[in-house]
């Protein structure tokens, strides 16, 4: 089992930044891909970034490519995103989930474990 607890949300005006941070306890962190999802009110939950286990294979979608940047430290066991230049159509609810594989997947359903979320509301 590996638990996911997710930190750092809050509220931001466009054009400006935040980390969340994902801490897991558990099973070896190091050998599971991580990935962040997020979503928005009568929305379907969507892809954000994936990285694999060693951190030196990333994936971004389209809408966030360029602005956030995933990283992980497994010394920390802990997963990041950083945010920059937020828009309020990235306003959502953001989960951070891990894979019990080395590879990231854009799909949600591949993705075993799954933190709480944490709200991150983007202001015009």
């Amino acid at each position: 089992q590996v638990q996911l607890v997710e930190s750092g949300g809050g509220l931001v005006q466009a054009g400006g930044s935040l980390r969340l941070s994902c801490a897991a306890s558990g099973r070896a962190f190091s050998t599971n891909a991580m990935g962040w999802f997020r979503q928005a009110p009568g929305k379907e939950r969507e892809f954000v970034t994936g990285i694999n286990w060693s951190g030196r294979s990333t994936y971004y979608a389209d809408s966030v490519k360029g602005r956030f940047t995933i990283s992980r430290d497994n010394a920390k066991n802990t997963v990041y995103l950083q945010m920059n230049s937020l828009k309020p159509e990235d306003t959502a609810v953001y989960y951070c989930a891990a894979r019990s594989v080395t590879f990231y997947h854009t799909l949600a359903n591949e993705y075993q474990y799954w933190g709480q979320g944490t709200q991150v509301t983007v202001s015009s």
